[in-house]
């Protein structure tokens, strides 16, 4: 098989304009970033258009060291779409430049279900997050400057809340101390999380326009002053500044798939530490452009499809017709105790045995009303055998089955794949959808039913610090903000060695970060950091560039 690199160096690209006009965008409108991606203005967006078309959510099991190839399946089933006669666009988040270097490597899907320049989505891509870096970064020098210059008015800063952001994976700086010197500014304790964890990402994947952009902006809580009064960026009088520095950053991307359909790339929060969805825009635009449309959500379905339900959809008002969730045998087998050294391997034993996390993540999905179909991303070590244990499976628990085969044969392998989809969603489409949570519940009550529900944790257990920020919050407007929980993507539980389905646990909450321009109340399970760290051998040590050609991204 060969590399993801040289399939995306054979294919024949066509220019990103000629991809556009397929489904009827104007050309006039398309505002080019070399030849191959370009940004598509807001203002084309269509709400009739939108209400029309088929929103179709890729999530998958719990997550291994194995991998499950969300991002393939998803690109895979626009490319079977498309070749059955379907107006299909896929949309995806935008890769994140810590794992590209760190563990994960590209993240532009693979084989010959790619969306392509791969090379520049996986490195600066249009300059979203860089944008975001600038604009978060921004307003940290300009909240140490207001910090600086008022040491001695009436809001004065007692306690920042803001820290800064990087691209990168880099434990180091989860930690520090600014200001240190004569003349360098305040002294205090801060820290750095990674840009994909920034509120601004937030809201850029949450903003439905320019303006609530802006206010959004404004919301944005950075501290408290002297006399406990929550201290914003409207007070710091710089929500218009940190707009413009996003303000081509909010209009989405436009790419091209391995055979040159449409793909909107756009935002890139991680599932485990912020809302792991691409942006409302990014979805919205592919809806008015596209009969169906394909988007997905970070990690397992009991972190990315929750947060796109309970937060998103809520948020937006988008309603799936259909989730696909992802399955591969090598995952089903790690989740069933067979070692990871021997996944490859047949092992029917493990692999029914791993089936409980498949039944516990479609239990969690047919609580919000979700028709489901399950997607067996074909491996080459894959048997026959194995296959139809995972069918039979699907059959006695009454949702719908296929086989994806994208990644060697592209549309031509998920043509069976799409047809599945469109019978599921023509003869029984999803229900609208029903939350894990009111929004009236309080914050505590919030994480419970998400901890309880979701996870199946016993109870959940609150630390000091984050009992005292829960105080600040209850009987305020924050209370009414869904809740994002950051947490290991390994595990239903805060464990990440739980594997399979973790059952009678306490889960504990340390921390709580209020997104008040997110418009979301972030609670930190366990030891989660929101600032990765790099592996013992990074991603980084395979990527180079010889004769201008770059290796190791795949």
């Amino acid at each position: 098989m060969k590399s993801d690199i040289q399939i995306a160096k054979e294919t024949k690209l066509i220019k990103v304009k000629d991809v556009a006009e397929k489904v009827g965008i104007p050309r006039s409108e398309v505002q080019n970033f070399g030849r191959h991606m370009a940004k598509v203005p807001l203002c084309l967006i269509d709400k009739k258009k939108v209400d029309k078309s088929n929103l179709i959510l890729v999530t998958a099991i719990t997550p291994t060291k194995a991998g499950v190839g969300k991002t393939t399946v998803s690109i895979g089933l626009a490319l079977g779409l498309n070749k059955i006669g379907k107006d299909a666009i896929v949309t995806l988040r935008e890769p994140s430049l810590g794992p590209v270097f760190g563990m994960k490597g590209g993240a532009a899907g693979g084989g010959y279900s790619q969306v392509l320049p791969m090379e520049n989505i996986n490195l600066h891509f249009t300059g979203d997050f860089h944008a975001i870096t600038s604009a978060h970064n921004t307003i940290s020098a300009l909240l140490d400057n207001y910090m600086l210059r008022n040491q001695s008015c009436s809001k004065m800063i007692k306690q920042v809340l803001w820290k800064r952001v990087l691209d990168v994976n880099d434990r180091s700086l989860r930690y520090v101390v600014t200001g240190l010197g004569p003349g360098n500014g305040v002294p205090y304790e801060g820290g750095f999380d990674i840009t994909a964890a920034s509120e601004l990402m937030a809201i850029l994947c949450l903003a439905e326009n320019e303006n609530d952009l802006r206010r959004r902006i404004e919301n944005i809580l950075l501290g408290y002053t002297h006399d406990d009064k929550p201290f914003t960026v409207k007070d710091l009088g710089v929500a218009g500044a940190i707009t413009v520095l996003m303000k081509d950053a909010i209009n989405p991307n436009l790419v091209q798939t391995t055979e040159n359909t449409p793909a909107f790339v756009h935002g890139g929060p991680f599932a485990n530490i912020a809302h792991g969805c691409n942006s409302v825009t990014a979805t919205k635009m592919s809806m008015t452009y596209g009969e169906y449309v394909i988007t997905e959500a970070g990690f397992g379905a009991d972190l990315g499809a929750e947060k796109f339900f309970n937060i998103k959809c809520r948020k937006s008002g988008l309603s799936p017709k259909l989730t696909v969730i992802v399955v591969t045998a090598q995952g089903l087998k790690m989740h069933g105790g067979t070692p990871e050294k021997l996944i490859k391997e047949k092992d029917t034993i493990g692999l029914t045995k791993g089936l409980e996390n498949l039944k516990k993540h479609l239990e969690n999905l047919a609580s919000f009303g979700q028709t489901v179909l399950v997607a067996f991303n074909k491996y080459a070590t894959d048997t026959d055998e194995e296959i139809e244990i995972v069918r039979s499976f699907c059959k006695e628990s009454n949702v719908y089955f296929a086989v994806n085969g994208a990644f060697v044969k592209g549309g031509e392998g998920a043509v069976d794949f799409a047809n599945e989809v469109v019978k599921a969603i023509e003869n029984n489409p999803s229900k609208p959808l029903t939350f894990t949570y009111d929004d009236e519940d309080t914050i505590e009550e919030k994480i419970e039913k998400i901890a309880m529900k979701i996870y199946g944790a016993r109870d959940v257990v609150f630390g000091e610090k984050a009992l005292k920020i829960l105080k600040k919050i209850d009987g305020t407007p924050l209370s009414k903000f869904p809740v994002c929980i950051a947490k290991t993507q390994y595990s239903f539980s805060a464990d990440p060695k739980a594997y399979g389905v973790a059952k009678d646990f306490r889960f504990k909450i340390n921390d709580i970060v209020i997104n008040q321009g997110a418009e979301f109340i972030v609670a930190i399970a366990g030891e989660m950091m929101r600032m990765p760290g790099l592996p013992a051998d990074p991603q980084a040590r395979r990527i180079d560039i010889k004769d201008g050609e770059i290796y190791g991204l795949s």
